[in-house]
């Protein structure tokens, strides 16, 4: 058992500090609208990205508890705001981190429930455990939001309660939790692992946003978890793939018949002999 696994559970409290208005596009996730949306933004047929932040790994040093105490002194000297950390008499602490959205594809949300606005994410809401319909939503770009979490919450924790507060319904596997960094003018992207701890992460970085910052995206593996989708979806790939495959298989006969009608054209006007 890992050590999130036996963390107990952290208590999350969310805060807006973005103000976004109109940014969501619903719909209702019938067949034929799944369709459009694939068929129109996504391929079985894998792109290059047009960008992509480089990778780094910065070495994470382990701190004594004498040192973690000095660590917060430090951090809360240095903030200009009462996003504190404060350490607890068992050992742990608990503090901010502020997570930046940036989803390109739209996330669903049980189709009897609204696009959570604002005002809808402050409030608790339990993630639907059987979802027949679902309506989907694009985020809005470059959302922020506060988390007030514990030491011993994991990057995997962080998502599931982001996901829970939005009221999003998809698996959790579609998304990752990266650590951004800016340095020399150059800006590097790691993708946390389930068990790293995100607070521990910014006590150690200090309060810059330039030395760490955190970004929710979409999980990129360079390939395709289908474990990760709803039966419904993994069904309408098929359809999807099999248009695809019906359309190559046209136009390849199209061609050669073509290049064949040429060529009896050629032999008709010929002269025997």
């Amino acid at each position: 058992m890992s050590e999130c696994d036996a963390a107990a559970s952290p208590s999350f409290e969310m805060t807006w500090s973005s103000t976004t208005s109109s940014g969501y596009c619903s719909q209702e996730d019938s067949d034929s609208e799944l369709e459009q949306y694939f068929t129109a933004r996504t391929s079985f047929i894998r792109k290059p990205h047009k960008e992509k932040d480089e990778q780094i790994d910065w070495e994470k040093p382990i701190l004594s508890q004498t040192e973690i105490e000095q660590k917060i002194k430090e951090y809360n000297s240095q903030i200009n705001s009462n996003l504190f950390m404060s350490l607890n008499k068992d050992g742990s602490y608990t503090g901010f981190i502020k997570v930046q959205l940036k989803l390109i594809r739209p996330v669903s949300v049980p189709a009897n429930k609204k696009a959570p606005s604002i005002q809808d994410t402050r409030k608790s809401s339990l993630r639907s455990q059987a979802v027949k319909r679902r309506t989907s939503f694009y985020l809005p770009k470059d959302t922020i939001k506060h988390l007030h979490i514990i030491s011993r919450t994991c990057a995997s924790e962080v998502i599931e309660a982001l996901l829970k507060k939005f009221m999003v319904v998809d698996n959790p596997r579609k998304f990752a939790l990266f650590e951004r960094t800016e340095k020399d003018d150059q800006v590097y992207l790691r993708k946390l692992s389930d068990e790293e701890q995100p607070l521990r992460l910014r006590l150690l970085a200090g309060p810059s946003e330039k030395a760490l910052s955190f970004v929710l995206k979409e999980n990129e593996t360079g390939e395709v978890n289908w474990d990760a989708f709803s039966m419904p979806e993994l069904q309408n790939f098929l359809r999807i793939l099999q248009r695809e495959e019906e359309e190559h298989v046209r136009q390849i006969l199209q061609k050669y018949t073509h290049c064949r009608q040429k060529i009896q054209e050629a032999l008709a006007t010929q002269t025997p002999g």
